[in-house]
């Protein structure tokens, strides 16, 4: 994990020279006439603490505008709504889009925020998950209910049967940056 250089992890990792974390928590893809800066950020509401968030995030932001990178997209893994939909309002007009994950479950408030700058901020709280859908959140629905009847830790195993593929697809403004469209996608397989 650690020479993987396509491996994103959360930026807001603490700082630990003795236990350094594999992975790194932004990347810039370049495709053609584009470059795109990825941040992944975690949450601290009912998470492990972490560095906070919001000093992380704007500090990479501000790396990627040094750098010339208009289009960014954060990817932020957090377990509470309001923090999710907190932080796209603070960064609001300085990225592109603010894409939630973890619940595993696709959300519908997909919107594009405004703000004081002319670019506008894609924003969902949950993309959604990929993976079994006749299951608790791609497990087998009979272990989670019987970790959940019984207290007693469960080993998770994927369910089997119909894959869900779940996402949002945002057309970005290449120029600025701004996010012109954001929809959400769910497919079944």
């Amino acid at each position: 994990m650690a020479r993987d250089k396509r491996l994103i992890r959360p930026a807001n990792f603490p700082d630990n020279p003795a236990f350094p974390v594999p992975g790194r928590g932004h990347a810039v893809l370049e495709g053609p006439g584009c470059r795109l800066g990825v941040l992944n950020l975690m949450g601290r509401v009912h998470m492990d603490p972490l560095d906070d968030p919001f000093a992380v995030g704007s500090k990479w932001i501000d790396w990627f505008d040094s750098h010339d990178i208009s289009c960014i997209l954060v990817d932020f893994h957090a377990e509470a709504s309001s923090e999710k939909q907190a932080f796209a309002y603070y960064v609001a007009g300085r990225v592109s889009a603010v894409v939630g994950s973890h619940t595993h479950v696709q959300t519908a408030d997909e919107r594009i925020l405004l703000s004081d700058t002319s670019v506008k901020t894609a924003y969902i709280t949950d993309a959604g998950m990929t993976g079994p859908y006749d299951s608790v959140i791609g497990m087998k629905k009979e272990k989670s209910i019987q970790r959940f009847l019984s207290k007693m830790p469960q080993r998770y195993e994927p369910a089997d049967g119909q894959v869900g593929l779940h996402g949002v697809l945002i057309d970005i403004d290449e120029r600025t940056g701004s996010a012109t469209a954001i929809r959400r996608v769910s497919k079944f397989l």
